[in-house]
């Protein structure tokens, strides 16, 4: 099993930064892909960044330039830096693991991110 710990989300103007973390434990050996999601109210869950195994990332479009994800395998943790929020971007964030290319995704539980304008 894995579990996954989110932190950093909060309450921000419209501009601001904000950094969520993401740590992972269990029964890991390696952990191949790690990522984030997010949820609006009244939305599906949208992907907006992935970390691969291999090292490269990849961002939705509505993100590209504001958010930077990164990754310490040392500790198992995916970190996703936020700037320039905008209120579009309230919403519920969820880190994800996966422990091979086509394993199932591990969830967190969940990090509140909200931007008022």
């Amino acid at each position: 099993q894995v579990q996954l710990v989110e932190s950093g989300g909060g309450l921000v103007q419209a501009g601001g930064s904000l950094r969520l973390s993401c740590a992972a434990s269990g029964s890991i050996f390696s952990i191949n892909a790690m990522g984030w999601y997010r949820q609006a109210p009244g939305k599906q869950r949208e992907l907006v960044a992935t970390h691969t195994g291999g090292g490269s990332t990849s961002y939705t479009d509505s993100v590209k330039g504001r958010f930077t994800i990164s990754r310490d395998n040392a500790k198992n943790t995916v970190y996703l830096q936020m700037n320039s929020l905008k209120p579009d971007d309230t919403a519920v964030y969820y880190c994800y693991a996966r422990l091979t290319p086509w394993g199932r995704r591990y969830w967190g539980q969940g990090t509140q991110v909200t931007v008022s304008s």
